[in-house]
């Protein structure tokens, strides 16, 4: 059996190559985020956000610590917070 691979490298980058498409008439807002520092946590980030109802785009900048989401309304900060706390992150506020 073979062993699952890791998005994470022994030097500790990581590149998941996921692109996000953002939708033009979408209310799109930044998020500060801390805890994040690979793939995995990017993946895990946008898996929690994305299945937020209204949530049509999720694209999570490690490096900076920045999710930007783009939803059909405004979401509820206290909803967004809870996801993200859920993945074992911290939403810090709005960037």
């Amino acid at each position: 059996m073979e062993e699952p691979m890791s998005c994470c490298s022994t030097d500790g980058t990581c590149s998941t190559g996921a692109t996000a498409t953002v939708d033009p008439a979408a209310v799109t807002t930044v998020y500060a985020v801390a805890g994040m520092t690979c793939g995995h946590c990017e993946q895990a980030v946008t898996r929690a956000v994305s299945a937020l109802p209204g949530v049509t785009a999720v694209r999570v900048d490690v490096a900076a610590g920045l999710v930007t989401v783009s939803a059909g309304t405004e979401l509820g900060e206290a909803a967004l917070a809870a996801a993200v706390d859920d993945a074992g992150y911290a939403l810090t506020g709005r960037a």
